[in-house]
């Protein structure tokens, strides 16, 4: 197949494409980087844009059968309210412009980003695909994110929200960050580290996200995150012991608060996402405990270094 990956020079985005490539598919990807460490692949073509804005990379749209959307601006840092307008922005305009542009009936499947915020801040509830939207920022960006996807079922395309977790890799992310932090013996808790933590090895993404290629019965919301949620307590306990280090620098919420704002609440809030509709639907988690993910990133970024 010929598969276009808006965001594909992103670190999710670049591990699918070649992922995918590896599978004998043929990638178009959009990106905001001058070029891409994929572009000697022949089956891969590369186009620098900004999507967010009507252009001519919306004509590659109609030689592919999947489109895939990645965008948006990163959340892990402070948000200043102009940010928060980025996040917004960069996440709803391109997903109406990709929506705006699909062929009619040639593109059998769109799978749009979401985020598992969606739920906002719901404690110890079991959260499957049909849990109400929370009320914080990112809950309403997730709602009109996945409205501006929705809206392309109108070109009798499948749809489907993958609803991301804390993706884990060793090349970006959360863990990218977390690990120097760890390896300083600085890393701890934060907040009482009771909050759930939905996560997913970078593995398992890839893999659902063919998975939903050759399932045509799902669509609409998908929890994209391992069927054992942990809290951040004990990934905390975890990390530290795969990188032979303490965990005991606990980081107080008033602290977080201070230092990070309005983000702040967001690493503090508890969603127990459970992936119902991959679980019915027959996948297989390579890495469901949180253990065995964070054993495989340590090992491989130590090779790597």
């Amino acid at each position: 197949m010929h598969i276009f990956i808006a965001g594909g020079s992103g670190y999710i985005g670049s591990y699918l494409s070649h992922y995918l490539l590896t599978r004998g598919h043929k990638i178009t990807a959009t990106g905001g980087r001058k070029d891409h460490p994929l572009s000697p692949n022949k089956q891969f073509t590369y186009i620098r844009c900004d999507t967010t804005k009507e252009g001519t990379w919306q004509e590659a749209l109609n030689r592919c059968q999947v489109v895939i959307n990645l965008t948006g601006k990163t959340i892990f840092r402070h948000w200043t309210d102009r940010y928060k307008k980025q996040i917004q922005h960069s996440r709803i305009m391109t997903t109406k412009n990709i929506a705006a542009a699909l062929p009619t009936s040639d593109v059998s499947l769109f799978c749009s980003a979401s985020a598992v915020g969606y739920y906002g801040d719901q404690g110890d509830d079991i959260l499957t695909e049909s849990a109400q939207v929370g009320d914080d920022f990112l809950s309403k960006v997730s709602y009109d994110w996945e409205a501006a996807a929705m809206a392309a079922e109108n070109k009798q395309t499948r749809v489907v929200i993958t609803r991301f977790g804390i993706i884990l890799s060793r090349h970006g992310g959360a863990m990218a960050k977390m690990i120097p932090i760890f390896k300083s013996f600085l890393g701890g808790p934060l907040g009482d580290g009771r909050q759930w933590f939905p996560w997913m090895h970078m593995a398992d993404l890839a893999a659902a996200m063919a998975f939903i290629f050759d399932h045509p019965e799902i669509h609409g919301p998908v929890n994209f995150s391992s069927p054992i949620p942990v809290r951040n307590r004990e990934l905390t306990r975890m990390l530290a012991r795969a990188l032979s280090r303490p965990a005991v620098i606990r980081t107080p919420a008033f602290v977080l608060r201070f230092i990070l704002g309005e983000f702040g609440d967001t690493l503090l809030a508890s969603q127990r996402a459970i992936p119902e509709k991959l679980i019915q639907n027959g996948f297989e988690f390579k890495f469901d405990r949180i253990e065995n993910a964070i054993v495989d990133i340590v090992k491989k970024q130590a090779i790597s270094a």
